[in-house]
């Protein structure tokens, strides 16, 4: 479809990477403010975070288009090269993911996966609320996943704050508006980017294994 100003509106984004992308933003929120004074709620989101990131995981591979790592997973020449254009005024017309923001993505996924790992092995100072697998370990050892599991969220912090910075230079220094796409899923690009789409039941499959991972978790990995 040509956009009115002479380029072609391509989807970019589907839904199931728009829906992940902002349920995280909503889950990591939810799951901050639950953390002191609502644990059986924080321990929910996890497991809801821990299956939106499998599922994510899993359709880096399955789904089309720009979802896939392959799409925006480049090597370190690709990375240098990016790198050294960032500072140019020019819009970015990188169909999804540029090189270095897909590192970013990767790093946000790992730690989420770190923060919820971590999370399951956890035990409060009086060893009355842990994790599901938090008997599988000592009580010293879930006191020392609580410190990290503390530790790996200031990272996480760390990073969802450079991801919203570089959000903002790409719109304010760059002129190219990286939100619209993720809520619309459409971006306008000089020509078309011919990225194709998924069928519906690699969908149906990740979400089922993601969702059974994250019910089998959520049951200390006992059946």
């Amino acid at each position: 479809m040509a956009a009115p100003e002479g380029g072609v509106r391509a989807r970019l984004w589907d839904a199931p990477v728009r829906i992940v992308h902002w349920a995280l933003v909503a889950l990591i929120l939810f799951s901050w403010w639950a953390s002191e004074d609502h644990l059986n709620w924080h321990r929910w989101s996890g497991y809801t975070i821990l299956g939106l990131v499998v599922f994510r995981v899993l359709w880096g591979f399955a789904g089309g288009g720009a979802a896939r790592f392959a799409s925006f997973v480049k090597g370190p020449g690709q990375v240098a090269a990016y790198a050294r254009t960032l500072f140019d005024r020019a819009p970015s017309n990188v169909p999804g993911h540029n090189p270095m923001g897909g590192w970013s993505v990767l790093a946000i996924l790992a730690v989420l996966l770190v923060q919820v790992g971590t999370g399951l092995f956890t035990v409060d100072i009086d060893a009355f609320e842990g994790g599901p697998l938090s008997d599988r370990v000592s009580f010293e050892t879930g006191r020392a996943m609580a410190e990290i599991h503390e530790l790996v969220f200031r990272v996480l912090q760390g990073l969802v704050v450079l991801h919203v910075a570089a959000v903002v230079f790409y719109l304010v220094y760059k002129r190219t508006n990286l939100i619209r796409p993720m809520v619309t899923g459409w971006r306008t690009f000089p020509s078309d980017p011919g990225l194709a789409g998924a069928p519906a039941w690699r969908f149906v499959l990740c979400v089922a294994v993601a969702a059974a991972l994250a019910w089998f978790v959520s049951k200390g990995l006992r059946l």
